[in-house]
């Protein structure tokens, strides 16, 4: 017979064996894309990080950035990171949200048939063109604006096609619909295995710029306790995915179905920045740069929508706990460079 005291010391073993130790975790619905720049939310997810800091995180799966971002707007998802220009044209109309930090940026290229990308030596060649995109990405802005600096006006001197996703773009290109296609990574790995070729990246028309956003509306950032956990997991699945680089792919093979040699290409991209950061002088360049370009027509008040004060704590927070850590010196010397 079980004594009382024994029965005590098996109680929280029985507990998380069952499930029943996560009763109390704080439940999160996630916005993300299946791409590899996303690829935190994964290795946090898999790797048990979320849950080491009280979050029982449910991943939602979404095509483009434009339908995640109202998906954030009307209250159907608790956070989300959809591009850098869904959320900055939201905030021009004035929409209550707020941007905490980052998951990616670059990581977008133009792509062509070999025979059109002998057509294309720079932006100014696109003249003519029929160009598809993703509605709403960031790659997209960024064209838009090479455009601009290269006196192109988009409206009038391309022809630009929003489709549905990346894989839309990749076969409007093979079928000749379309002269080139803007894509995000890894489908322009995927695109160069089906015999494309990368024109231009994203990263050569706005070098540094940010691509996917942390963004959660206004109200609930009154609650900050949950983001002080959100980013602490999303910082350690950074370090996680710097230093772990097989268990990485594993956990990004869960949500990105392609080969896995395309994954570890993806993500360990020159092209590809894994900064968590909020990038507040990033993202106000990439807004200016949608203004300057007609992509959006009012200047959205970024000093108030970019919130940077629970990255601040919580990188602050990992840096004490980990004081002899390179690492978190590191984050610390960029947030005084992009946020100050």
């Amino acid at each position: 017979m079980i004594q009382l005291k024994t029965l005590r010391c098996l109680l929280p073993a029985l507990a998380l064996a069952t499930g029943l130790g996560n009763a109390t975790a704080e439940a999160l619905k996630v916005g993300y894309l299946p791409v590899t720049g996303h690829a935190k939310f994964f290795v946090a997810k898999e790797q048990g990080l979320f849950a080491k800091e009280g979050l029982e995180v449910e991943l939602i799966e979404f095509q483009n950035s434009a339908d995640g971002l109202n998906a954030i707007v009307a209250g159907k998802l608790d956070i989300g990171a959809f591009g850098t220009t869904a959320p900055v044209a939201h905030i021009a109309k004035g929409a209550k949200i707020k941007i905490i930090g980052g998951i990616m940026g670059g990581d977008a290229a133009l792509i062509a048939t070999p025979a059109n990308a002998a057509k294309i030596a720079s932006v100014a060649d696109l003249r003519g063109k029929k160009i598809a995109t993703v509605r709403m990405a960031s790659g997209d802005a960024v064209l838009r604006g090479a455009l601009k600096d290269k006196g192109l006006n988009w409206k009038t001197d391309v022809q630009i096609f929003e489709l549905k996703n990346p894989p839309a773009v990749i076969e409007a290109v093979k079928s000749g619909q379309v002269d080139a296609g803007l894509v995000w990574g890894p489908h322009d790995l995927r695109a160069e295995d089906q015999g494309l070729k990368v024109v231009i990246h994203s990263t050569d028309l706005q070098p540094g710029h940010p691509c996917c956003r942390l963004v959660v509306t206004e109200a609930s950032l009154k609650n900050p306790v949950t983001w002080e956990k959100f980013l602490r997991a999303i910082l350690q699945a950074e370090k996680f995915a710097a230093e772990n680089k097989k268990e990485t792919i594993e956990s990004i093979a869960h949500y990105v179905k392609i080969d896995r040699q395309l994954l570890w290409r993806g993500y360990y991209s020159p092209y590809l920045d894994q900064s968590s950061d909020p990038d507040v002088k990033g993202v106000k360049h990439f807004a200016d740069v949608m203004v300057n370009s007609e992509f959006i027509s009012a200047k959205p008040d970024l000093d108030a929508a970019i919130d940077v004060r629970v990255y601040e704590k919580v990188l602050n927070q990992l840096a004490r706990e980990n004081p002899g850590d390179p690492f978190w010196k590191k984050l610390q010397r960029e947030f005084k460079q992009k946020d100050a």
